[in-house]
């Protein structure tokens, strides 16, 4: 039943978040705003405390599914620690466009823990790096779920790998590098729409109420082509280089904490219930 409601919450969250990314588009007019500053203003807070607030409770159903064990949730915020520190360093001393180094870790950790466990840790290292670095703003939920669905859709490289006998392998590490540059870009091109339907600009790259979908489709592709393409490359660059580098060896520690945090109850004569480790 747990388990059940677990797998509700998270598929209610992508629901809130794919409304949160696209009802501008069913509104019969928006304001433009040619600054992207004011997109999303009035529920950006709104849509952050609802994040938050789900974050907190999928955390508490895990626990109580034994979904994530209580190890588990405490490596969990020891990642979030790092890869908050990180975003913190990238601050500090920006890399080449939009590279960023806390997506590799997003990656290999959702491929490992699960997608449910990717998904807390996409999000609450944007939360938490947000506050650091002071990168809040009416884009952060929007980045929160953006990161969190990285992580959680990171399991899809389980059944390519298996396929190519690569566990463990090189084969691993490069699927999980080109999963990785994918998202580069996939980053990119789903955080823009936080914003496009607020912005201001030539007719034939902005959208506009009443525009069909296809043609929303074409303009957003030119838009994106001539705003945020190579950007995006370099997130994209980055996480591929970054994987391939450092893939094996992290798999590795990650693979070691998940066998630590395995346990089995086998009752034995006398003493039912004794905990032992697997």
């Amino acid at each position: 039943m747990n388990q059940t409601i677990s797998r509700v919450t998270y598929a209610l969250t992508t629901i809130v978040g794919l409304t949160a990314f696209l009802y501008p588009f069913w509104l019969p007019a928006v304001t433009p705003d040619s600054g992207q500053q004011m997109a999303h203003a009035g529920d950006s807070a709104l849509m952050l405390t609802v994040l938050v607030v789900i974050c907190l409770a999928i955390l508490m159903l895990e626990a109580q599914s034994q979904g994530l064990s209580t190890k588990a949730i405490a490596l969990l915020g020891v990642l979030v620690a790092i890869n908050a520190t990180l975003r913190f360093v990238e601050v500090a001393l920006p890399g080449p466009g939009g590279f960023s180094p806390i997506f590799p870790l997003i990656v290999l950790a959702g491929y490992v823990y699960g997608a449910r466990f990717g998904f807390l840790l996409g999000s609450l290292t944007l939360l938490v790096s947000a506050i650091i670095t002071g990168g809040v703003g009416p884009w952060l939920p929007y980045q929160m779920f953006t990161a969190g669905w990285c992580g959680m859709t990171a399991t899809l490289c389980r059944p390519l790998v298996h396929a190519l006998h690569g566990v463990g392998r090189t084969t691993e590490v490069v699927v999980l590098a080109i999963f990785g540059g994918i998202w580069g870009l996939l980053f990119g091109i789903i955080m823009n729409i936080w914003f496009w339907p607020f912005a201001a600009g030539p007719a034939a790259m902005y959208w506009q109420p009443g525009v069909g979908p296809w043609e929303t489709l074409q303009r957003y592709l030119v838009f994106y082509v001539a705003t945020s393409l190579l950007w995006d490359l370099a997130r994209a660059i980055g996480n591929v280089v970054l994987i391939l580098l450092a893939g094996a060896p992290v798999l590795r520690v990650l693979r070691r904490f998940q066998r630590r945090f395995a346990f089995s109850y086998r009752p034995t004569a006398g003493m039912p219930g004794v905990e032992v480790t697997t």
